[in-house]
């Protein structure tokens, strides 16, 4: 049984950073892919980030770029989302996702694309 588990959330003012994280537990392997996604009330989940397996290959979504580093700790089978300047449309419930694989390096920016999902943290930018 495999359990992602997010934190870092809270709530904060425009320009502030967070970091979150995002523990896996329940697999041995970190044979995986992983990204964050984001939801708003009111609408569908979006792409937030991803990176590879091997974690030198990330990928950003246009709303983030530029304010946005993720990462992972394959030792400590954790990934990281850090949010630089923070902005009140950052305001949603944060998600982190894995896709399992075997060997390859792609990134992955698809909600169908991912396995497992956690519950999410939420994430609030007063103005």
């Amino acid at each position: 049984q495999v359990l992602l588990e997010e934190s870092g959330g809270g709530l904060v003012r425009t320009g502030a950073s967070l970091r979150l994280s995002c523990v896996v537990s329940g697999r041995t392997s970190t044979a995986y892919a992983a990204g964050w996604f984001r939801q708003a009330p009111g609408k569908q989940r979006e792409f937030v980030a991803s990176i590879n397996r091997g974690g030198f290959r990330t990928s950003f979504a246009d709303s983030v770029r530029g304010r946005c580093t993720i990462s992972r700790d394959n030792a400590q089978n954790t990934i990281y989302l850090q949010l630089n300047n923070l902005r009140p449309e950052d305001t949603a419930v944060y998600y982190c996702a894995i896709r399992a694989l075997f060997n390859n390096e792609a990134t992955y920016s698809l909600r169908q694309d991912y396995h497992y999902w956690g519950q999410g943290t939420q994430v609030t930018v007063s103005s």
